[in-house]
């Protein structure tokens, strides 16, 4: 009985660990997103009488690009670990919620790479 007590704790443990890893990433990439927000309204005020061009010209310069990629990967784990959670304290059944999971995956994996495609030809 004692070492099912222990394999418990430790499980727990365990999950708990993760949690906090994923709750630190999650701000991590929180301030990633805020300072790109920052960026992008400086643009804003800047850029505001410009039109497409200037703002073609600020998206070609590659300091621009690599801050958007890594705005977009921020974006998108995120969003994982939101909607991960969601799925983990709502959806019961296992197998939907595998599905779930499954499918947010893979929508998050392609409208971060369809992003960083569409701002990388710029």
């Amino acid at each position: 009985m004692a070492d099912d007590k222990q394999k418990l704790s430790g499980s727990i443990v365990d999950i708990a660990h993760f949690g906090f890893r994923d709750w630190v990433a999650q701000r991590i990439s929180a301030i990633v997103l805020a300072i790109y927000t920052l960026v992008f309204v400086f643009a804003l005020i800047i850029l505001r009488n410009e039109g497409y061009l200037g703002w073609s010209n600020l998206f070609s310069e590659l300091w621009m690009k690599i801050i958007s990629v890594l705005a977009v990967v921020a974006l998108c784990y995120h969003a994982w670990v939101g909607i991960r959670d969601i799925w983990m304290d709502y959806i019961k059944p296992d197998g939907i919620r595998l599905f779930l999971q499954v499918f947010s995956i893979f929508w998050l994996l392609g409208c971060g790479l369809w992003a960083i495609i569409i701002l990388w030809k710029v």
